[in-house]
């Protein structure tokens, strides 16, 4: 086998290789099955494939064992017992070009992004927010536009929600009530995300999505893992992250068609997690991006359990399909495998809905697109062995390649530019500056002036007459004169 037919070989069904063609390549994909059926073999196949195509790819790497891409393979008993099976020699495995990132700087470089960038919809999904609460966000947000604020940080965020609420009697006619208990839900929830490491995700330097469609010498694509065992602790921030990444490169990029092979492939593993809790708004978002950002160039796959997982107009918009075994132990399951054989294009040798359930591990119905842009019919076949090391990069490995990077030291610093935190500090500070000023000027005018001899003086003086004349007849008299008449009494 040449090295050109191995470019974009996924699959092999019987005696026939089953491959990607790359200009279809940016009609998206899925690659489903139940826990234990080799969907991590076959997202790292496909990544492996798109990199020899010369194709960048970013994935998230769930579990941690997708580091042995930057090494050659062979390092499995399975894997060489496949590769024998397929007539591979050891001239078939290599290594891969590949970045590491992390939310948190930890196994990768930093990635970061602004409070502004994210917005306010997105981050109300971060923190869970309900509709109401929304709301107050979104006047949050606009308060600081309007008034040249800068959200870079969740300081920014905190402090402009303090200024906002502060405020809330001003801003209600331009801009609605904002409720102390919705701010209140707002600042706990980004104390929570604080804690869950949100802060160092927000910031300076921004990520440049240019970094993630680079080429390495040769012509391969870029591979750009994400450590994402981490961030799964906290699933809405990595669902949510995700999504922002991937507007982000609709709203970028320019429009292209339907390109001789995608500028970007980007894997997104659980994907159930996208639409889990999601407002219908924000899934017809997500379908619509979906749907229109194949023309910028961006080939979108899906990896997840159940094709149910994902809402009907989005599974109708993948090409490639590579659907593993799934295990029918309940009434959701029969219901996934049915799902599954549905969105194939049937074939007369095969019964779809049955071969779902006796899938081996590593073994895969596989459908992919023409030229045409047609779904071939369903196919049983074995997903070719990866090319690169299944056993994960030891702590030192990784620090080499990191270190090795074009990016190395670039991310690592953080930016702390003045923007709404600063700001707002500095006013507050002069303004309690010039209150306690004039406080001292108020004091000091009035240790200076002289004492009055007005109305109070004159009382006064009547006063201390009125208690020396109450202690003869005389004066008891007048007192009682002066009383009666004050209250309208009197004898008659």
């Amino acid at each position: 086998m040449s090295e050109r037919d191995l470019t974009w070989w996924l699959a092999r069904a019987g005696e026939n290789d089953i491959d990607l063609l790359p200009g279809v390549a940016n009609r998206h994909g899925l690659i489903a099955g139940a826990t234990g059926t080799g969907k991590t073999v076959s997202l790292r196949v496909l990544a492996e494939a798109f990199s020899d195509g010369g194709v960048p790819v970013f994935l998230a790497d769930i579990k941690g064992d997708l580091t042995g891409l930057a090494e050659p393979g062979g390092d499995h008993p399975k894997v060489r017992e496949r590769a024998g099976q397929f007539g591979l020699d050891d001239d078939f495995y290599r290594s891969y070009p590949v970045t590491f990132w992390d939310l948190f700087g930890e196994a990768g470089h930093p990635v970061r992004t602004t409070v502004s960038e994210m917005g306010p919809q997105l981050f109300a999904r971060i923190l869970g927010l309900n509709d109401t609460q929304e709301g107050v966000l979104n006047v949050i947000f606009k308060v600081a536009d309007d008034q040249g604020l800068l959200l870079l940080d969740l300081k920014d965020l905190r402090a402009m929600a303090v200024f906002v609420a502060d405020q809330a009697a001003q801003l209600r006619t331009e801009y609605g009530n904002v409720s102390a208990a919705s701010v209140g839900a707002i600042q706990r929830g980004l104390l929570v995300l604080e804690e869950q490491g949100g802060d160092r995700f927000f910031g300076e330097p921004a990520l440049d999505l240019d970094d993630l469609m680079q080429t390495a010498d040769g012509g391969r694509g870029m591979i750009n893992i994400l450590a994402a065992d981490k961030l799964m602790r906290s699933p809405r921030l990595y669902a949510t992250f995700l999504l922002w990444l991937l507007a982000e490169l609709f709203e970028r990029l320019p429009e292209v068609g339907d390109p001789p092979k995608p500028k970007l492939v980007f894997c997104f593993d659980e994907a159930h997690l996208l639409f889990d809790d999601a407002p219908k708004a924000l899934v017809d978002q997500i379908e619509q991006v979906v749907r229109l950002i194949r023309s910028k160039g961006v080939g979108v796959y899906f990896i997840t359990q159940n094709p149910v997982d994902l809402p009907d107009t989005v599974l109708g918009q993948l090409g490639l399909k590579v659907q593993h075994a799934l295990r029918a132990f309940t009434p959701r399951d029969q219901k996934a495998g049915r799902t599954a054989a549905q969105t194939f294009r049937s074939s007369p040798q095969l019964d779809v809905e049955t071969a779902i359930m006796e899938l081996g591990v590593g073994e895969a119905l596989v459908s992919v697109l023409d030229k045409k842009g047609v779904p071939s019919m369903v196919e049983r076949a074995w997903v070719r062995p990866p090319r690169s090391r299944l056993q994960p990069l030891s702590d030192t490995e990784r620090a080499r390649v990191m270190l090795s990077s074009l990016l190395a030291g670039h991310y690592e610093k953080s930016v702390d530019r003045e923007s709404a935190h600063e700001i707002l500090q500095t006013r507050t500070a002069q303004a309690q500056q010039q209150a306690a000023q004039l406080q001292q000027q108020k004091a000091a005018e009035k240790a200076a002036r002289p004492a009055p001899r007005g109305r109070e003086d004159v009382l006064e003086a009547a006063a201390k007459s009125a208690a020396r004349a109450i202690g003869s007849s005389v004066g008891r008299q007048i007192i009682r004169g002066v009383l009666g008449a004050m209250f309208g009494g009197g004898r008659r």
